[in-house]
């Protein structure tokens, strides 16, 4: 049933375009439109069993070839979606260089300065959580809600055209660098706090009783345990961020989303730049979940049998 339905929905999307693999099918089958009710139900009922017999023939495959298969056949849907769209290819290879070398640099390096700036506040902000000073914990959950609470937007507004009024001008890429840094320190000083918690009081106990110092069992004991449960949300969060980074184009940054709406509108190829930027994205994104598996299987190596 949910075969036939995704059928349906692929050939009603299909036909809007009159491209595609409905192209294919109408000499024998005719256009929905002019066959009317019979002529989708038939549609549906090829389509589906195309799916069915894809799926029959994954399966037999071996399981180390599934997944490679799969992302390949996924892969060649989505970019016989963007074929339909009579895109400019001449227009994306002419700017396609300046949006990766100025536009993906730029937020690429904006996005890992700020999630370092991110990483240090969110263990400060962590530790005073779970101090028993007052004053540092009424400071840290103040913070953590404060700046859980405002949209990321709001707060580069509030970061770049609020300063000045106080007497501090901020350039734009320092201003997006400040709102990225505090609003995802502020997540991840819960993720860093839950890590934190994860170890074992056992841990503690054990070092207090070597006569380790309350600094040296932090850092040598309980942070690299902790460090297999904050990897893996804190990648996710810089994945986010990645992304997040876009909003910074409203001040004038020239990342990736900026310039690729800005060299759109010069020759009005607005969706080739946005689909260009979209997979210049999601490159960069398996580029960094590549990377963000290699620190988990390291900090993790001790939990392996």
């Amino acid at each position: 049933m949910l075969l036939f339905l995704f059928g349906v929905a692929v050939f009603t999307l299909i036909d809007l375009r009159g491209t595609g693999i409905g192209e294919l099918l109408r000499p024998a089958l005719g256009a929905p439109a002019e066959s009317g009710l019979w002529g989708r139900f038939a549609m549906a009922v090829v389509l589906t069993t195309a799916i069915a017999f894809n799926i029959v023939v994954v399966n037999l495959l071996p399981r180390w070839s599934q997944v490679p298969v799969v992302w390949a056949e996924l892969l060649f849907l989505f970019l016989a979606f963007f074929y339909s769209f009579d895109l400019s290819y001449e227009f994306i290879g002419r700017k396609i260089g300046f949006l990766i070398t100025q536009g993906a640099f730029t937020t690429i390096y904006i996005s890992l300065v700020s999630i370092a700036i991110a990483s240090a506040i969110a263990m400060a902000a962590a530790l005073a959580k779970m101090s028993n000073n007052a004053m540092a914990y009424g400071v840290a959950t103040f913070y953590i809600s404060f700046f859980r609470g405002l949209p990321l937007l709001m707060q580069i507004y509030l970061i770049y055209l609020g300063l000045p009024q106080l007497g501090f001008v901020v350039d734009p890429v320092p201003a997006g660098i400040a709102a990225l840094s505090v609003c995802y320190g502020a997540y991840m000083a819960e993720i860093f706090r839950a890590g934190i918690q994860g170890v074992p009081p056992g841990q503690n106990e054990a070092a207090r009783a070597l006569g380790l110092k309350s600094g040296v069992t932090f850092r040598k004991i309980v942070l690299p345990q902790a460090m297999r449960l904050i990897v893996p949300p804190t990648g996710n969060q810089f994945i986010a961020m990645l992304k997040d980074s876009s909003l910074v184009s409203v001040v004038g940054v020239w990342e990736l989303t900026f310039l690729a709406r800005t060299q759109g509108r010069s020759e009005f190829k607005h969706l080739e730049m946005l689909i260009t930027a979209a997979l210049i994205y999601w490159v960069l994104s398996i580029c960094f979940e590549m990377l963000q598996a290699r620190l988990e299987a390291y900090y993790g190596r001790g939990e392996r049998r």
